[in-house]
């Protein structure tokens, strides 16, 4: 099943391969600005292989292409530099993987001393204004994160020295210091315990506000909970996607019946 159509970010007959093997099969699916989008599946069906196919950390395995467009406000990604594109599009790794060797500010910091901070008129910032805009980026994110009030007072500390829900926020932050416009996040809370999973779910609500939101989940019950609009894969096909509502009470797939049914999974 295909459902394509508008939106911040649109994936048209998207194939994905490692080798020979075809991971994502003739995809198509849109992604709506300010909503959050769940991809779910058994594990294997291809969930992870399609975000990562959304900001091109797909083709830095060797041996990988795809076939098909991924669309972001209308122009393919795949037609742009690769840097650039990882910079609008924002990514979060299913185990939280902050730098060993920085400090929880650091941490922060890092993706903004490699893509140099711009003003408002879009020309790079130097001297005491970048170091200003900087520090003040670092905080936002932090505040984004839901981290600030927890860190602000041991800011350089490692950042592994977190506890791993706060690790995963703090690489929620570094994601947003950068200002990205999308945030894909692949199962962010998988490795966390209930209350940091919470926090997280707590976290895609308030982010969603600001970004457009896509997370792999293998949890029916967490997509429920925070996705506006639900996507399930199976065998890597798309099978069906709609409002996450009516996907959970009114499938329109006896496939999808059946996974949300718990008859395989």
């Amino acid at each position: 099943m295909n459902n394509g159509g508008a939106g911040k970010m649109a994936v048209d007959h998207l194939s994905a391969y490692y080798g020979q093997k075809k991971a994502i099969d003739d995809v198509s699916l849109s992604f709506q600005q300010h909503m959050a989008t769940a991809i779910m599946g058994p594990s294997g069906c291809g969930k992870s292989t399609l975000i990562r196919c959304l900001n091109r950390i797909h083709e830095t395995t060797p041996g990988t292409h795809i076939e098909g467009r991924v669309m972001l406000d209308g122009e393919d990604i795949y037609k742009e530099d690769p840097v650039s594109v990882r910079r609008r599009i924002g990514m979060v790794f299913q185990r939280p993987n902050p730098f060993p060797t920085m400090s929880i500010y650091d941490n922060v910091r890092a993706g903004l001393k490699l893509n140099g901070i711009r003003g408002a008129d879009g020309n790079l910032l130097r001297g005491q204004d970048a170091v200003n805009e900087m520090h003040q980026r670092i905080i936002k994110s932090l505040r984004q994160a839901a981290l600030w009030d927890e860190v602000k007072d041991n800011l350089r500390a490692p950042g592994t020295s977190l506890s791993g829900g706060q690790q995963q926020r703090l690489c929620i932050a570094r994601a947003l210091a950068v200002a990205p416009e999308v945030l894909l996040m692949d199962e962010p809370a998988s490795a966390l315990d209930p209350v940091a999973t919470s926090k997280i779910e707590d976290l895609i609500f308030d982010l969603k506000r600001d970004y457009t939101v896509v997370i792999v989940t293998h949890s029916m019950q967490q997509a429920s909970r925070v996705a506006d609009q639900t996507a399930f894969l199976y065998l890597g096909k798309l099978i069906e996607m709609g409002d996450t509502r009516q996907i959970f009470e009114r499938p329109r797939e006896k496939l999808t019946e059946n996974y949300i049914t718990g008859r395989f999974g």
